[in-house]
Protein backbone atom coordinates (compact mmCIF):
# COMPACT_ATOMS: atom_id res chain seq x y z
CA UNK A 1 0.00 0.00 0.00
CA UNK A 2 1.49 3.40 -0.95
CA UNK A 3 2.44 5.48 2.07
CA UNK A 4 3.16 2.44 4.25
CA UNK A 5 6.83 1.51 4.37
CA UNK A 6 8.68 -1.35 6.04
CA UNK A 7 12.45 -1.28 5.80
CA UNK A 8 14.91 -4.08 6.43
CA UNK A 9 15.29 -3.13 10.10
CA UNK A 10 11.53 -3.50 10.66
CA UNK A 11 10.86 0.22 11.17
CA UNK A 12 7.33 0.80 9.87
CA UNK A 13 6.03 4.21 8.80
CA UNK A 14 2.68 5.50 7.66
CA UNK A 15 1.61 8.92 6.39
CA UNK A 16 -1.50 10.35 8.06
CA UNK A 17 -3.59 13.48 7.70
CA UNK A 18 -5.92 15.43 9.98
CA UNK A 19 -8.46 17.64 8.21
CA UNK A 20 -9.59 20.85 9.89
CA UNK A 21 -12.57 22.12 7.93
CA UNK A 22 -16.12 23.40 8.23
CA UNK A 23 -19.21 21.65 6.96
CA UNK A 24 -21.67 23.27 4.62
CA UNK A 25 -23.98 23.70 7.57
CA UNK A 26 -27.18 21.62 7.37
CA UNK A 27 -26.38 20.53 3.80
CA UNK A 28 -25.25 16.91 4.04
CA UNK A 29 -24.91 16.45 0.27
CA UNK A 30 -22.65 19.49 -0.19
CA UNK A 31 -20.65 18.58 2.92
CA UNK A 32 -20.21 15.02 1.66
CA UNK A 33 -18.85 16.36 -1.62
CA UNK A 34 -16.44 18.56 0.37
CA UNK A 35 -15.33 15.60 2.49
CA UNK A 36 -14.71 13.45 -0.58
CA UNK A 37 -12.70 16.24 -2.22
CA UNK A 38 -10.59 16.69 0.92
CA UNK A 39 -9.97 12.93 1.06
CA UNK A 40 -8.54 13.21 -2.45
CA UNK A 41 -6.39 16.18 -1.49
CA UNK A 42 -5.00 14.51 1.63
CA UNK A 43 -4.38 11.19 -0.10
CA UNK A 44 -2.79 12.98 -3.03
CA UNK A 45 -0.21 14.29 -0.58
CA UNK A 46 0.53 10.76 0.62
CA UNK A 47 -1.91 10.16 3.50
CA UNK A 48 -3.09 6.59 4.02
CA UNK A 49 -5.24 7.52 7.01
CA UNK A 50 -7.42 10.66 6.94
CA UNK A 51 -9.33 11.92 9.99
CA UNK A 52 -12.20 14.44 9.97
CA UNK A 53 -13.78 16.29 12.94
CA UNK A 54 -16.70 15.42 15.18
CA UNK A 55 -20.15 15.99 13.62
CA UNK A 56 -18.64 17.04 10.28
CA UNK A 57 -21.87 15.98 8.59
CA UNK A 58 -24.24 17.85 8.87
CA UNK A 59 -22.71 20.17 11.53
CA UNK A 60 -22.01 20.54 15.22
CA UNK A 61 -25.00 22.56 16.54
CA UNK A 62 -22.83 25.01 18.40
CA UNK A 63 -24.66 27.56 20.53
CA UNK A 64 -28.15 26.36 19.65
CA UNK A 65 -30.81 25.94 22.34
CA UNK A 66 -33.62 24.37 20.28
CA UNK A 67 -36.11 26.35 22.34
CA UNK A 68 -35.33 24.44 25.50
CA UNK A 69 -35.28 25.58 29.10
CA UNK A 70 -35.71 23.41 32.17
CA UNK A 71 -39.35 22.37 32.23
CA UNK A 72 -40.35 23.58 28.76
CA UNK A 73 -39.73 23.16 25.02
CA UNK A 74 -41.02 25.64 22.46
CA UNK A 75 -42.80 24.81 19.17
CA UNK A 76 -40.13 26.77 17.29
CA UNK A 77 -37.43 24.73 19.00
CA UNK A 78 -39.13 21.49 18.00
CA UNK A 79 -39.23 22.68 14.39
CA UNK A 80 -35.53 23.59 14.55
CA UNK A 81 -34.72 20.14 15.88
CA UNK A 82 -36.77 18.50 13.12
CA UNK A 83 -34.80 20.51 10.55
CA UNK A 84 -31.50 19.42 12.09
CA UNK A 85 -32.79 15.84 12.29
CA UNK A 86 -33.62 15.86 8.59
CA UNK A 87 -30.05 16.95 7.73
CA UNK A 88 -28.52 14.06 9.70
CA UNK A 89 -27.61 10.87 7.87
CA UNK A 90 -28.63 7.25 7.69
CA UNK A 91 -25.89 4.66 8.24
CA UNK A 92 -25.50 2.97 5.86
CA UNK A 93 -26.90 5.23 3.18
CA UNK A 94 -25.98 7.48 0.25
CA UNK A 95 -23.49 9.51 2.31
CA UNK A 96 -21.59 6.46 3.52
CA UNK A 97 -21.59 5.05 0.01
CA UNK A 98 -20.04 8.26 -1.37
CA UNK A 99 -17.35 8.48 1.33
CA UNK A 100 -16.56 4.81 0.94
CA UNK A 101 -16.06 5.34 -2.77
CA UNK A 102 -13.69 8.24 -2.05
CA UNK A 103 -11.71 5.98 0.30
CA UNK A 104 -11.56 3.29 -2.37
CA UNK A 105 -10.54 5.66 -5.16
CA UNK A 106 -7.75 7.07 -2.99
CA UNK A 107 -6.65 3.76 -1.40
CA UNK A 108 -6.82 5.06 2.15
CA UNK A 109 -8.60 4.67 5.46
CA UNK A 110 -11.04 7.48 6.23
CA UNK A 111 -12.58 8.27 9.61
CA UNK A 112 -15.27 10.95 9.77
CA UNK A 113 -17.61 12.32 12.42
CA UNK A 114 -21.30 12.40 11.53
CA UNK A 115 -24.63 12.82 13.25
CA UNK A 116 -26.59 9.67 12.60
CA UNK A 117 -30.35 9.22 12.51
CA UNK A 118 -32.07 5.87 12.56
CA UNK A 119 -34.69 4.67 10.12
CA UNK A 120 -37.45 4.98 12.73
CA UNK A 121 -37.00 8.80 12.81
CA UNK A 122 -36.12 8.90 16.48
CA UNK A 123 -32.90 9.40 18.38
CA UNK A 124 -29.82 11.04 16.88
CA UNK A 125 -26.31 9.78 17.64
CA UNK A 126 -22.95 11.52 17.43
CA UNK A 127 -21.02 8.88 15.52
CA UNK A 128 -17.55 8.19 14.18
CA UNK A 129 -17.44 6.14 10.95
CA UNK A 130 -14.50 3.99 9.78
CA UNK A 131 -13.98 3.33 6.06
CA UNK A 132 -11.40 1.00 4.53
CA UNK A 133 -9.33 1.39 1.37
CA UNK A 134 -11.63 -1.10 -0.34
CA UNK A 135 -14.50 1.35 0.20
CA UNK A 136 -16.26 -0.69 2.87
CA UNK A 137 -17.76 0.74 6.04
CA UNK A 138 -15.62 -1.12 8.57
CA UNK A 139 -17.43 -0.01 11.71
CA UNK A 140 -18.77 2.85 13.75
CA UNK A 141 -18.61 4.28 17.24
CA UNK A 142 -21.50 6.11 18.88
CA UNK A 143 -20.61 8.66 21.53
CA UNK A 144 -21.19 7.07 24.92
CA UNK A 145 -22.00 10.24 26.83
CA UNK A 146 -23.01 13.45 25.06
CA UNK A 147 -21.70 16.44 26.96
CA UNK A 148 -23.93 18.91 28.82
CA UNK A 149 -26.59 20.34 26.47
CA UNK A 150 -25.64 17.84 23.77
CA UNK A 151 -27.84 15.44 25.77
CA UNK A 152 -30.89 17.39 24.57
CA UNK A 153 -30.29 16.31 20.98
CA UNK A 154 -28.09 13.18 20.97
CA UNK A 155 -28.68 9.80 22.54
CA UNK A 156 -26.09 7.63 24.24
CA UNK A 157 -24.21 4.90 22.44
CA UNK A 158 -23.51 1.57 24.11
CA UNK A 159 -20.53 -0.68 24.55
CA UNK A 160 -21.19 -2.59 21.34
CA UNK A 161 -19.62 0.25 19.33
CA UNK A 162 -16.30 0.50 21.17
CA UNK A 163 -14.81 -0.10 17.75
CA UNK A 164 -11.22 -0.69 16.70
CA UNK A 165 -9.95 -1.51 13.23
CA UNK A 166 -6.89 -3.55 12.34
CA UNK A 167 -4.75 -2.06 9.56
CA UNK A 168 -1.35 -2.86 8.01
CA UNK A 169 0.08 -0.14 10.25
CA UNK A 170 -1.51 -1.19 13.54
CA UNK A 171 -4.81 -0.89 15.36
CA UNK A 172 -6.77 2.34 15.01
CA UNK A 173 -9.58 3.42 17.32
CA UNK A 174 -10.58 6.19 19.64
CA UNK A 175 -13.26 8.27 21.30
CA UNK A 176 -15.22 11.41 20.47
CA UNK A 177 -14.51 14.75 22.16
CA UNK A 178 -15.08 14.63 25.94
CA UNK A 179 -15.40 10.85 25.96
CA UNK A 180 -11.63 11.18 25.92
CA UNK A 181 -11.86 12.59 29.47
CA UNK A 182 -13.51 9.38 30.73
CA UNK A 183 -10.73 7.28 32.36
CA UNK A 184 -12.60 3.98 32.12
CA UNK A 185 -13.54 4.54 28.47
CA UNK A 186 -9.88 5.19 27.71
CA UNK A 187 -8.85 2.06 29.58
CA UNK A 188 -11.38 0.00 27.62
CA UNK A 189 -9.85 1.22 24.37
CA UNK A 190 -6.27 0.75 25.59
CA UNK A 191 -7.25 -2.83 26.33
CA UNK A 192 -8.05 -3.26 22.63
CA UNK A 193 -4.46 -2.39 21.73
CA UNK A 194 -4.93 0.98 20.01
CA UNK A 195 -1.74 2.12 18.29
CA UNK A 196 -3.14 5.19 16.51
CA UNK A 197 -5.75 6.95 18.65
CA UNK A 198 -8.38 9.05 16.86
CA UNK A 199 -9.97 11.95 18.74
CA UNK A 200 -12.40 13.97 16.62
CA UNK A 201 -13.63 16.87 18.72
CA UNK A 202 -15.52 20.15 18.97
CA UNK A 203 -13.33 21.45 21.81
CA UNK A 204 -11.20 24.41 20.74
CA UNK A 205 -9.89 25.28 24.19
CA UNK A 206 -6.20 25.30 24.96
CA UNK A 207 -6.90 22.65 27.62
CA UNK A 208 -7.80 20.15 24.89
CA UNK A 209 -4.17 20.09 23.86
CA UNK A 210 -3.28 18.81 27.32
CA UNK A 211 -5.91 16.06 26.96
CA UNK A 212 -4.58 14.65 23.72
CA UNK A 213 -0.98 14.86 24.90
CA UNK A 214 -1.95 13.00 28.08
CA UNK A 215 -3.67 10.25 26.07
CA UNK A 216 -0.55 9.86 23.96
CA UNK A 217 1.57 9.49 27.11
CA UNK A 218 -0.91 7.25 28.91
CA UNK A 219 -1.70 4.97 25.98
CA UNK A 220 1.78 5.19 24.47
CA UNK A 221 0.09 5.68 21.11
CA UNK A 222 -0.01 8.26 18.37
CA UNK A 223 -2.97 10.62 18.75
CA UNK A 224 -4.72 12.38 15.87
CA UNK A 225 -7.23 15.06 16.83
CA UNK A 226 -9.44 16.88 14.30
CA UNK A 227 -11.63 19.90 15.00
CA UNK A 228 -13.73 22.14 12.78
CA UNK A 229 -12.98 25.75 11.92
CA UNK A 230 -16.34 27.53 11.79
CA UNK A 231 -17.27 31.20 11.52
CA UNK A 232 -20.54 33.00 12.15
CA UNK A 233 -20.76 33.84 8.44
CA UNK A 234 -20.93 30.12 7.58
CA UNK A 235 -24.28 29.70 9.36
CA UNK A 236 -27.44 29.66 7.22
CA UNK A 237 -29.16 33.03 7.20
CA UNK A 238 -32.42 31.53 8.50
CA UNK A 239 -30.79 29.47 11.24
CA UNK A 240 -30.36 30.39 14.89
CA UNK A 241 -27.03 32.15 15.37
CA UNK A 242 -25.16 31.64 18.67
CA UNK A 243 -25.10 34.65 20.95
CA UNK A 244 -22.06 36.93 20.93
CA UNK A 245 -20.06 39.08 18.56
CA UNK A 246 -16.99 36.93 17.87
CA UNK A 247 -16.95 36.13 14.13
CA UNK A 248 -15.21 32.80 14.84
CA UNK A 249 -17.41 30.16 16.46
CA UNK A 250 -14.75 27.41 16.55
CA UNK A 251 -11.08 28.23 16.00
CA UNK A 252 -9.84 24.66 15.51
CA UNK A 253 -6.78 23.29 17.29
CA UNK A 254 -6.29 20.08 15.32
CA UNK A 255 -3.02 18.32 16.10
CA UNK A 256 -0.96 15.12 15.84
CA UNK A 257 0.98 13.84 18.88
CA UNK A 258 3.59 11.09 19.23
CA UNK A 259 3.58 8.28 21.85
CA UNK A 260 5.66 10.32 24.29
CA UNK A 261 3.28 13.26 24.16
CA UNK A 262 5.27 15.45 21.80
CA UNK A 263 3.28 17.47 19.26
CA UNK A 264 4.54 16.63 15.77
CA UNK A 265 1.98 18.60 13.73
CA UNK A 266 -0.12 21.58 14.74
CA UNK A 267 -2.01 22.69 16.62
CA UNK A 268 -3.71 24.47 13.73
CA UNK A 269 -5.65 27.58 14.70
CA UNK A 270 -7.92 30.08 12.97
CA UNK A 271 -8.36 28.55 9.54
CA UNK A 272 -9.12 25.47 7.52
CA UNK A 273 -6.25 23.22 6.55
CA UNK A 274 -4.76 19.73 6.50
CA UNK A 275 -2.05 18.58 8.89
CA UNK A 276 0.27 15.82 7.70
CA UNK A 277 2.74 13.64 9.57
CA UNK A 278 4.75 10.50 8.89
CA UNK A 279 4.38 8.20 11.88
CA UNK A 280 7.35 6.02 12.79
CA UNK A 281 5.53 3.07 14.34
CA UNK A 282 8.67 1.77 16.03
CA UNK A 283 8.21 4.64 18.48
CA UNK A 284 5.21 2.81 19.97
CA UNK A 285 7.33 -0.10 21.23
CA UNK A 286 10.04 2.33 22.34
CA UNK A 287 7.49 4.29 24.39
CA UNK A 288 5.95 1.18 25.95
CA UNK A 289 9.37 0.04 27.18
CA UNK A 290 8.83 1.85 30.48
CA UNK A 291 5.04 2.26 30.55
CA UNK A 292 2.44 -0.12 29.14
CA UNK A 293 -0.93 0.80 30.63
CA UNK A 294 -2.57 -2.62 30.14
CA UNK A 295 0.67 -4.62 30.24
CA UNK A 296 3.62 -4.50 32.61
CA UNK A 297 2.44 -1.25 34.26
CA UNK A 298 -1.00 -2.70 35.09
CA UNK A 299 -1.99 -4.36 38.38
CA UNK A 300 -4.87 -6.72 37.51
CA UNK A 301 -4.54 -8.30 40.96
CA UNK A 302 -5.65 -4.93 42.38
CA UNK A 303 -7.62 -3.20 39.60
CA UNK A 304 -9.84 -4.70 36.91
CA UNK A 305 -12.27 -3.10 34.49
CA UNK A 306 -15.43 -4.89 33.35
CA UNK A 307 -16.72 -3.66 29.98
CA UNK A 308 -20.22 -4.49 28.74
CA UNK A 309 -20.03 -4.68 24.96
CA UNK A 310 -23.53 -6.11 24.46
CA UNK A 311 -26.03 -3.98 22.51
CA UNK A 312 -28.44 -2.21 24.88
CA UNK A 313 -31.90 -2.64 23.34
CA UNK A 314 -35.11 -1.25 24.75
CA UNK A 315 -37.38 -3.81 23.02
CA UNK A 316 -36.90 -7.52 22.40
CA UNK A 317 -39.48 -9.68 20.68
CA UNK A 318 -39.98 -13.40 20.58
CA UNK A 319 -39.37 -16.12 23.15
CA UNK A 320 -35.63 -16.07 22.59
CA UNK A 321 -35.25 -12.40 21.71
CA UNK A 322 -34.36 -13.17 18.12
CA UNK A 323 -36.08 -10.03 16.77
CA UNK A 324 -35.08 -6.75 18.32
CA UNK A 325 -35.87 -3.08 18.01
CA UNK A 326 -34.20 0.15 19.07
CA UNK A 327 -31.57 1.22 18.63
CA UNK A 328 -30.60 0.15 15.12
CA UNK A 329 -26.86 -0.29 14.67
Amino acid sequence: MPGVAVNASGMDTVDVAVVQAAPVVLDPDATTRKVCSLVGTAAGQGARLVLFPEAMIPAYPRGLAFGTVVGDRSPAGRRAFARYHEACILVPGPVTQAIGEAARENDCYVVVGVVERTARQGTLYCTMLYFGPDGSLLGLHRKLKPTAAERLIWGEGDGSTLTTVGTPFGTIGGLICWENLMPLARMAMYGKGVDVWLAPTADARDAWQATIRHIACEGRCFVLSANQFVTRAMMPADWEVPAGDDPVLCRGGSAIVDPLGRVIAGPLWDGEGILHARLDLREIAEARFDFDVTGHYARPDVFRLHVNESPARSVERGPSGEAVESPEV
